[in-house]
């Protein structure tokens, strides 16, 4: 598809994607857009000016109430979306809505109802069970059958841009608990999904059920304190070792622009219980990238991910538990098999035991006070055109005690 307007050669963000935001011009109140080259379309603006429909959904500081009105809504906005933006008829009335991204605060896309962070990479499970559990299986019995995850803290899933701080809790030493900052503050790249349709409680969603209920895709940084993480998470799991931060991209990339992006998952043996069986391939082919501090450390592949997000929803619910509106559940770190495909600093450098030489010198094992982490991640679209996801970026404060 061609758009009138001008979108800068491998953005991203062309007429093949527009992905969905929160943003408010300097002192203007917060509006939801799209964005397209390097700028956001006012869906507010749009619908004042009659060209578009728009039910109380669009002059919103979050995503919910469109993301609640369901899959009909979604299809019919994105089609009248990309009509404006390839008709040269539409150019006039719409142009004056097309804000400059730099003009634009970009907010939290949307109001987060619970947060599940699942662990859904073998070769990631893998490294990390190595690491925590030398003398034992790096996989627990339970990891082939089902999806294993963990319920986080939806009030501290922040929008990119927002500084982490470092920080405290207790961690083993060799004098026995210790309480202080973690000294071992790690990423993990990852991809999640947010749910638009609410479900009933008692009624399970089905994998068939996945396009009727997620809105769509966003890019997730779930910020990890290994040494509070190591001395907690037996036997419940994790718990203030990830609580204190989760970082997610501004932009929501619709189910509809990664039709093309879908693969076949990597073969599951033994197979998954009836409940987790998909009749269609839902793997998705992103490749994401991480820099610290301006350099690139590693490319993890999306595709390799064991369990698939309609597998995710369907055990998250298979239970009875009903969806809400804002529901956030991410993939667990992405990791491939080469050194270079890690998507955390745990695996990245062995538990520090091979710290990551970077160009300017520098060596890190884990993150220091200042250091920044840029979280980037592409699918490729229609006729090859990319899709991008934005960013999920932050930097490093220190303790605050």
């Amino acid at each position: 598809m061609e758009t009138w307007v001008d979108v800068p050669e491998g953005s991203g963000f062309g007429v093949e994607n527009l992905p969905y935001g929160v943003f408010s011009r300097r002192g203007g109140p917060p509006r939801v857009g799209v964005a397209i080259g390097d700028r956001v379309l006012d869906l507010a603006g749009l619908a004042e000016a009659g060209l578009l429909t728009d039910r109380g959904w669009f002059a919103a500081g979050t995503l919910n109430s469109f993301m609640s009105a369901g899959r009909p809504v979604w299809q019919a906005t994105r089609e009248r979306l990309t009509a404006l933006l390839t008709g040269p008829e539409h150019r006039g009335r719409v142009e004056p809505h097309l804000v400059p991204l730099s003009d634009a605060d970009l907010r939290l896309p949307f109001d987060v109802a619970d947060y599940v962070d699942f662990y859904s990479s073998r070769d990631h499970a893998t490294n990390v069970g190595r690491i925590f559990r030398p003398n034992a299986e790096p996989l627990p019995p339970n990891w082939l059958h089902l999806p294993i995850g963990y319920h986080g803290r939806a009030g501290t899933v922040v929008p990119s841009g927002t500084p982490v701080v470092r920080p405290c809790g207790q961690r083993r030493s060799e004098d026995g608990p210790v309480f202080g900052p973690s000294l071992k503050l790690d990423i993990e790249a990852e991809v999640g999904f947010v749910v638009g349709v609410p479900s009933a409680l008692g009624q399970p969603v089905p994998t068939a059920g996945f396009r009727d209920h997620v809105f769509g895709f966003v890019l997730v940084n779930d910020w990890s304190a290994r040494d509070i993480q190591a001395w907690e998470y037996q036997p419940l799991g994790p718990f203030l070792g990830k609580s204190f931060a989760t970082s997610i991209s501004p932009w929501v990339v619709p189910l509809a622009a990664l039709e093309s992006a879908r693969t076949a998952p990597p073969p599951q043996d033994p197979e998954p219980l009836p409940y987790l069986r998909c009749d269609e391939p839902w793997g998705l082919d992103l490749t994401l990238r991480i820099e610290l501090n301006g350099h690139v450390v590693s490319h993890p592949p999306f595709a390799t991910m064991y369990w698939t997000a309609p597998q995710q929803l369907a055990h998250a619910t298979v239970n009875g538990a009903a969806l809400r509106t804002g529901d956030l559940m991410a993939s667990g770190t992405v990791s491939g098999p080469e050194r270079d495909q890690r998507g955390c600093l745990i695996e990245l450098t062995r538990d520090g035991r091979e710290p990551l030489e970077l160009p300017d010198g520098r060596r890190r094992a884990y993150l220091e006070d200042g250091d920044t982490v840029r979280i980037q991640a592409t699918a490729s679209g229609p006729g090859g055109a990319p899709i991008g996801f934005g960013e999920v970026t932050g930097t490093v404060l220190p303790a605050s005690r």
